[in-house]
């Protein structure tokens, strides 16, 4: 990757100039200037999320939520390649400006006013000149051609950027992908939460419905039970208000006790009476322990096919309702 391939990632695909900061980084990983961006995408009349434009360099649709283009991430990289690339030509420039007018064609050696700079010393990292290598103090050491050091230089120059361009691509890839995943994870946890919640009320659903069908034996007993009970109370009345009358009446007469009043004694006697702890309710009992253990001990679980099914990938889970005991 020669200089003049390098600058023209370094060209906005919009205004066709340099990048102009901010730089933003589009979904497809191609870079604009925000005030481009800014100027061609399609805002939607009465929305605020949905609004899109295509990218210039690959038209990939792109899709704005409420921040608009101002929720797209900057690219740091590419705008500190572009302040260090402006800072050399900035450099460069001040440099052509400062030289005498027979100086700007041809650098020429401190040391000797004469002489041109034309090679490179390798030892000291420095440009030079011939005489310098054969008199002066590079005599000792290792040179080059500057031409063919400042070719190679540049060169390595140029691939370290293309490398760090790409290697930001890469990270803004990545970037991009975790924070889809973020979205994916929201949405299905809140899948799931929705999904256990509907499991539990389907619960709560069934055991209230049982509990109305016991409830409901336990009150058709008792009604049943007081029924009979106040039958006999009625008929023991009854016979009660019979047998005072009779009693009534013989002492009025002051008569030796006639069958009528006998009859009364002896059904008073053995009259009907609910059997021993009839009132009792006690048989009405369920024992809920395992229940409730079955119930504290609902776990997650994946199903044993979870690892042969490729589509699932673990994400989702089922509720284990039945009894570990």
């Amino acid at each position: 990757l020669n200089m003049e391939n390098l600058e023209k990632q370094l060209i906005c695909p919009v205004c066709l100039e340099l990048f102009s900061k901010p730089v933003v980084i589009l979904p497809c990983q191609h870079n604009v200037c925000r005030k481009c961006a800014s100027d061609i995408f399609q805002v939607r009349p009465g929305t605020f999320s949905g609004s899109r434009f295509r990218c210039p360099s690959c038209r990939h649709e792109v899709v704005l939520d409420r921040h608009g283009v101002f929720g797209l991430p900057r690219n740091l990289l590419v705008e500190n390649i572009i302040d260090l690339y402006r800072q050399q030509d900035e450099v460069y420039c001040k440099k052509l400006v400062d030289m005498k007018p027979e100086q700007q064609q041809q650098l020429m050696c401190e040391d000797h006013d004469e002489e041109k700079i034309n090679i490179y010393c390798l030892s000291c990292q420095t440009p030079t000149c011939s005489m310098c290598k054969v008199f002066g103090k590079h005599k000792d050491c290792e040179v080059a051609p500057l031409s063919s050091v400042y070719v190679r230089q540049k060169s390595e120059l140029s691939d370290g950027i293309a490398m760090l361009v790409a290697s930001n691509d890469h990270i803004q890839a990545v970037i991009s992908q975790m924070e889809q995943i973020c979205r994916t994870t929201e949405e299905n946890g809140q899948r799931q939460r929705e999904q256990l919640a509907s499991r539990f009320d389907g619960l709560v659903a069934i055991l209230e419905e049982r509990k109305q069908e016991l409830v409901g034996l336990i009150t058709r007993q008792q009604d049943d039970k007081l029924r009979h009970l106040r039958s006999l109370i009625r008929r023991q009345n009854d016979d009660l208000e019979a047998a005072v009358t009779l009693v009534e009446s013989a002492i009025q007469s002051m008569e030796e006790p006639q069958m009528p009043l006998m009859a009364a004694a002896a059904r008073a006697s053995n009259m009907e009476r609910p059997e021993l702890g009839y009132e009792s309710m006690s048989h009405f009992v369920i024992d809920t322990d395992d229940a409730a253990v079955m119930l504290m001990n609902i776990d997650f679980w994946g199903g044993d096919d979870e690892e042969d099914d490729p589509d699932d990938g673990g994400e989702e889970s089922e509720l284990d309702f039945s009894s570990r005991y």
